[in-house]
């Protein structure tokens, strides 16, 4: 019995075993290899915009400066711009227009505009019918 008692009771350690954590975590970066390269990633058909090495002839200028002010000219030397609203935008244009078919129209604004209203601008362009808008910078 002497034997027995010398015998020490077994104490339990208090440490994570990191083995089984280990063997998870290359299981799962194995898979990740594996199927990373199966998974198409999603493609953003993009409109394709043309580039012209300078403008036309004659065109119908939309500026917006960096306060958000509208004004309108025919071309770009023929004339000081008028300034309008942007309810009657699209009546100046047709009537600086009147007479071409498919005039194409260039809407210059200030690289401190929001994106917001020069899109503005063109929505209302393109639903009063204007096939060719182009975007300039100042």
């Amino acid at each position: 019995m002497a034997a027995a008692s010398t015998r020490r009771a077994r104490r339990t350690k208090h440490e994570i075993n990191m083995v089984p954590f280990i063997d998870v975590m290359l299981v799962l970066l194995i898979i990740f290899m594996v199927t990373a390269p199966l998974i198409t990633p999603s493609q953003i058909d993009l409109p394709s915009a043309g580039q012209a090495d300078r403008p036309p002839d004659i065109y119908v200028e939309v500026i917006i400066d960096k306060t958000e002010r509208l004004q309108v000219r025919m071309g770009k030397d023929s004339q000081p711009p008028t300034e309008v609203a942007l309810g009657g935008l699209v009546s100046r244009v047709q009537t600086l227009s009147s007479g071409t078919d498919n005039m194409p129209v260039l809407v210059s604004a200030d690289k401190n505009v929001k994106y917001d209203a020069v899109m503005e601008v063109v929505r209302r362009l393109r639903a009063a019918g204007v096939q060719r808008v182009a975007l300039s910078t100042l």
